[in-house]
């Protein structure tokens, strides 16, 4: 009954060291109904379209960043370390089992016993004793430490899965947008290879002109320095294609020369696909970011148990069980069996706000968890509703350039067939050519624009991952 009561009273002010752990309200953020900035248009399209997944150079440069890709390896990495971290909480709930073997010398004073046990011989001074131990302990987790250590690991593996997604998810969208790029400035060079071509057509006019006496030589040097003005601007596409190679290189871990063989591969043409349809709750289960925040919140919360059952008791049970002699050859004799049993209560009395502490400082951080949280479906919610938004923009703006590019050329073809009828002087040629020059080229950066913000609205929906 003394040792019942004894054990009674360590529990209970084991029990009263800290206060229990505060409870933090973690509600799911409330999100509009729909995207204010989407289409009108219902459509069927889906998430997966927003991709240039037809073109080649997509496919041979996204494959290789996924099998390749120093980013992404990195991201797998922290998955495995976070696994491994989880066997060892789990592992912690289970007993622990290990054996041992020993020899150990021993050399006594004999006087310790008394003046006469030396002289009398009674006392060995000198032994070696031989063991063999199995030994074993296990903490029983009654009050759910463990149980909450392991939660927390498996959320944190969640968590690590998720970001690890979310870099592969960036790491596609930034290698189709350097593929759009990369299309963009082939249709500018194409654009701007037709404006020499025109400029110099319109010089050559010129020249025969002033060969026959009927035009001045300044007319030749006008068009000649336009066409000069293509080619500067066509020269100049080569700064940015060689950006573009080097972004390539960091995303995907291949070589320029492998990464310039597969843009070389004809590619589809900028194209503009129909916005598909979402809504805002959808990011809840589909953006990997939110999922990471929401895994890391969850680990957080179970972090706060495991520090707030540090208040109570901990047992041990732990035995022992061997073999002992003082001859190699009795080590297996049945008198060498020997064994102990054992269970261990030990519980904090006094810690002076060790533990309070501890589960302020756990509690905080699932405070801190759950504002990152929140502020991570509200950066979802901002990507989508800009993508929706861009989209309509961009396309707008395309379809304008794409008009005003027809209607320039048109102008510039008017104006020449004017000039050779004799209907007007070559100012008016030369203004309608400098016009319409480098309308091509908007018109190709426009649809890339517009083709960026469906890469854009890709990512914010949460890639592919909302198609599983």
């Amino acid at each position: 009954m003394r040792r019942l009561l004894t054990l009674s009273l360590v529990v209970s002010l084991g029990a009263c060291v800290a206060g229990p752990p505060p409870e933090i309200a973690t509600p799911v953020p409330e999100l509009p109904q729909d995207f204010a900035y989407k289409g009108d248009a219902a459509t069927n399209t889906s998430v997966a379209d927003l991709l240039p997944a037809q073109d080649p150079a997509y496919q041979t440069l996204s494959s290789a960043a996924l099998a390749e890709g120093p980013t992404l390896a990195e991201a797998i990495a922290r998955v495995e370390a976070a696994r491994a971290g989880a066997r060892g909480a789990g592992a912690q709930r289970l007993p622990n089992v290990s054996a041992e073997g020993s020899v150990t010398g021993t050399r006594i004073n004999p006087n310790q016993f008394g003046d006469g046990a030396a002289a009398g011989g009674f006392i060995d001074t000198e032994q070696v004793s031989y063991g063999a131990n199995l030994v074993t302990s296990w903490d029983p987790d009654l009050f759910g430490r463990l149980k909450a250590q392991e939660r927390a690991a498996l959320a944190r593996i969640d968590s690590a899965s998720a970001s690890a997604s979310a870099v592969r998810i960036a790491l596609l969208a930034e290698i189709a947008g350097s593929v759009t790029d990369w299309r963009v400035l082939e249709a500018r060079g194409e654009a701007i290879q037709g404006d020499v071509e025109a400029a110099t057509q319109l010089a050559g006019l010129a020249k025969k002109r002033e060969d026959a006496g009927i035009a001045p030589g300044f007319d030749r040097v006008r068009a000649e320095a336009a066409a000069s003005a293509s080619r500067s601007r066509l020269a100049a596409l080569n700064s940015e294609r060689v950006r573009i190679v080097g972004r390539l290189i960091t995303l995907t871990g291949q070589s320029a020369a492998e990464v310039n063989a597969a843009l070389a591969e004809k590619g589809s043409s900028l194209r503009q696909t129909a916005a598909p349809a979402s809504l805002p709750s959808d990011l809840l289960t589909n953006r990997p970011d939110v999922l990471a925040a929401a895994s890391e919140l969850a680990a957080t919360d179970a972090e706060l148990a495991a520090a707030a059952s540090a208040r109570f008791p901990r047992i041990t049970l732990s035995g022992v069980i061997g073999l002992l002699a003082f001859n190699p050859s009795n080590l297996f004799d049945e008198d060498s069996i020997v064994g102990t049993l054992a269970a261990n209560v030990a519980a904090p009395l006094l810690d002076f706000g060790r533990i309070e502490a501890e589960i302020d400082g756990a509690a905080a951080n699932k405070k801190i968890a759950f504002a990152a949280y929140r502020g991570a479906v509200f950066q979802a919610l901002g990507d989508a509703e800009a993508a929706y938004g861009l989209i309509t923009a961009s396309d707008a703006e395309a379809a304008l350039a794409v008009q005003e590019q027809s209607e320039l050329e048109r102008a510039a073809k008017l104006a020449d067939t004017r000039y050779r009828a004799g209907l007007s002087n070559f100012l008016e040629v030369l203004e309608a050519r400098r016009a319409a020059d480098a309308s091509g080229e908007r018109a190709a950066a426009a649809l890339g624009r517009a083709q960026r913000a469906r890469i854009l609205l890709w990512q914010a929906l949460g890639g592919d991952s909302s198609e599983g």
